[in-house]
């Protein structure tokens, strides 16, 4: 089975100093780092997703700035492919599909940020467009939420999302167990 590597919107905004910070995204990008070397080692397919804001009060992943910028633990090498896209879903209004399609992918081996957010949203079209998908749950990173006043703590979102993903619509594991195989 053909694999490919997505990495997901690793980009400034999230690390430390940026301007929507996440809960450990070094340690999340540190791992996204090491599967990424592996595909680069197996000469495979890598992907970099990165989101460029199109909203008028937008705070974060503006056009030309550095916050914007693919973070350099996972900087694209030249003939690696990034997508452009300006929603949750990798797939919305971006040439994903047919680029996998050309390339006979039928695995998708995905890591990034935000996990409750765009990790979610393209894992779950990715299943619906019939990929079988392996989220590195340790190479995603997320933030604390809130509901109703009440705030639910990154680790425990974190939790929650691979948790429902793991069900249906990935097999969800740690970098360490993937880089195993």
């Amino acid at each position: 089975m053909k694999s490919a590597l997505i990495l997901i919107d690793i980009q400034n905004d999230y690390f430390e100093n940026g301007n929507m910070e996440l809960f450990k995204p070094a340690e999340a990008s540190v791992n996204a780092k090491k599967v990424l070397q592996k595909f680069r080692a197996k000469d495979a397919p890598v992907i970099h997703i990165q989101h460029l804001s199109t909203r008028g009060d937008a705070t974060f992943f503006i056009p030309k700035t550095n916050g914007a910028e693919i973070h350099e633990n996972v900087a694209p090498l030249e003939k690696e492919k990034v997508i452009v896209k300006h929603f949750p879903n990798s797939f919305r209004g971006t040439d994903l599909l047919n680029t996998l399609q050309e390339q006979n992918v039928e695995q998708l081996v995905i890591c990034g940020m935000m996990t409750h957010m765009c990790v979610d949203a393209t894992t779950r079209a990715a299943k619906d467009f019939g990929f079988d998908c392996i989220v590195i749950g340790d190479a995603c990173a997320t933030k604390n939420l809130e509901i109703n006043g009440e705030t639910a703590h990154a680790a425990e979102v974190q939790k929650s999302f691979l948790a429902a993903l793991n069900y249906f619509y990935a097999s969800v594991m740690n970098a360490t167990t993937y880089l195993k195989d």
